[in-house]
C-alpha cells in the first residue's frame, strides 16, 4: 500500500449533505511522488497502514450498517465449536473410510461400465449408500447401476418382496441369495449382465463393478457367480483389502471392491456395529450394545437360540442378566467361575451379524 492512499478522508471537508452519505471504503489513487530513500519509504507505509486502519473503522462502524455485515460477527460466540463440538470417534468405528479404500472404490466406478450396488435385505436403509448413487448420476451417468438385494434367505419372503418393489422404482434390482449350491437370482443376473453386454457391443469385453457396505456379501456374490471360491471370503468385515478383477465369461469381467462406509449417513457407534462395519473383537466394551440387539431381535429368538426360558423366574431381565447366563450355559468362564461378560457379548454380536439371530428393517 506504499504510495496510496483512501479518498475517505475529503469526507470530513464535506458539508452536510454530503456527510449523511454512506462512507465508501476501498477507492484508492496513485501518488505520484514515489519515496527517495528507506527511510522515507518506511515512513510511507506506515502512514498508509494507518490511514488504512482509520478507513476500515470507520467503514465498519458507521451509522445504519447492518449487523450481519460488521466484521466482528465473523468470530462465533455461540453455537458449533463454542457450546458444544462433536465427539472425536474412535479409529476403530473409522474403518472403510480411509482414503486408501476410497481411492479403491473410484478406482472400481472408474474402470466400470456397470455397477452392481449389493444391499444387505435385513437393513435396506442403512446399507444403501445414497452418496455414492448421486456420485455416480452426477459424474458418470452413462454408467449403469444395478441394486442387487442379497440374503434374502435371513428376511421373511413378504419384506424381500416389498423392499424390491420400493428399490425397483428407482433402478434395476434382483433379489439374490449367495450360495455355491442352492443359489437365488443367479441366472436373472447373468441374463441382465448379458444383456448389457450386448449393449456394449462395440467394445471388446465390459467390466462389472461390486460396490456396496462391508460385510454385505460381494465377494460372495461374485463366487456365487463363477461358480468357484475366486474371491476370499469370511463372515467379518474388511476382508477384501484391494479391488481385483475376475473373468465371468470372455467378454465380460468382474471387479470385487472393499467395502465403504459413508460417514455423512451419520451412523452412531451402535449403528456401526449392528451393520457389521466393526468386528466384536476389537470393541472395547462389546456389552454396551446387547441392549439394541435386544430391541431388534425378538425375545422368543433370543431364548430359542442360546436354550434359555423365554418367560419365568429363570428368565432374564437386563442385558447383564441376559450375558451371564449365556456365559454360564456355554462354559465362558474367567478364573473362579466367574461367568465371562465380554465373551458371551461379543457372541450375541457375532450371532446377530452373521444372521443366527433373525432381524430385519421392515419397509414403508
Amino acid at each position: 500500500m506504499v504510495g496510496r492512499t483512501s479518498k475517505i478522508d475529503d469526507v470530513e471537508d464535506k458539508d452536510e449533505e454530503d456527510d449523511q452519505k454512506p462512507y465508501r471504503g476501498g477507492e484508492a489513487e496513485t501518488v505520484n511522488d514515489m519515496p527517495s530513500d528507506d527511510k522515507s519509504g518506511y515512513a510511507a507505509l506506515l502512514a498508509a497502514a494507518q490511514k488504512s486502519q482509520d478507513t476500515y473503522s470507520k467503514v465498519n462502524n458507521r451509522v445504519g450498517i447492518v449487523p450481519w455485515g460488521k466484521d466482528s460477527n465473523l468470530t462465533k460466540t455461540s453455537g458449533e465449536g463454542v457450546d458444544w463440538v462433536h465427539s472425536k470417534k474412535d479409529d476403530l468405528f473409522l474403518k472403510g473410510q480411509s482414503k486408501r479404500i476410497w481411492g479403491e472404490f473410484y478406482k472400481v466406478v472408474d474402470c466400470s461400465d456397470v455397477i452392481l450396488h449389493v444391499i444387505d435385505a435385513r437393513n435396506v436403509p442403512g446399507t444403501r449408500c445414497t452418496m455414492i448413487e448421486k456420485h455416480i448420476a452426477k459424474n458418470a451417468p452413462h454408467k449403469h447401476l444395478v441394486f442387487v438385494l442379497n440374503k434374502i434367505d435371513l428376511v421373511p419372503n413378504w419384506v424381500a418382496k416389498r423392499w424390491i418393489g420400493e428399490l425397483a422404482q428407482i433402478r434395476p434390482t434382483i433379489a439374490f441369495h449367495a450360495s455355491m449350491t442352492h443359489a437365488f437370482g443367479k441366472g436373472a443376473l447373468i441374463s441382465l449382465l448379458r444383456q448389457f453386454g450386448k449393449l456394449n457391443s462395440d467394445k471388446k469385453q465390459i467390466s462389472v463393478g461390486v460396490i456396496g457396505y462391508p460385510n454385505v456379501g460381494k465377494s460372495s456374490v461374485i463366487n456365487t457367480l463363477i461358480s468357484k471360491k475366486s474371491c476370499k471370503v469370511a463372515p467379518i468385515p474388511g476382508e477384501t483389502k484391494i479391488w481385483q478383477y475376475i473373468t465371468l465369461f470372455r467378454n465380460i469381467y468382474l471387479i470385487d471392491c472393499p467395502g465403504v462406509v459413508v460417514d455423512t449417513a451419520g451412523d452412531s457407534e451402535t449403528d456401526s456395529v449392528l451393520k457389521g462395519v466393526v468386528r466384536s473383537e476389537r470393541l472395547e466394551t462389546p456389552e454396551d450394545y446387547v441392549d439394541a440387539i435386544q430391541d431388534a431381535v425378538k425375545r422368543e429368538h433370543i431364548a430359542a437360540m442360546y436354550g434359555l426360558p423365554r418367560s419365568g423366574e429363570d428368565t432374564w431381565k437386563s442385558s447383564e442378566e441376559l450375558c451371564e447366563k449365556i456365559a454360564i450355559k456355554c462354559g465362558r468362564l474367567r478364573k473362579g467361575g466367574e461367568p465371562c461378560l465380554r465373551s458371551a457379548a461379543i457372541m450375541i454380536i457375532n450371532d446377530f451379524q452373521r444372521g443366527r439371530l433373525p432381524h430385519y428393517v421392515a419397509p414403508p
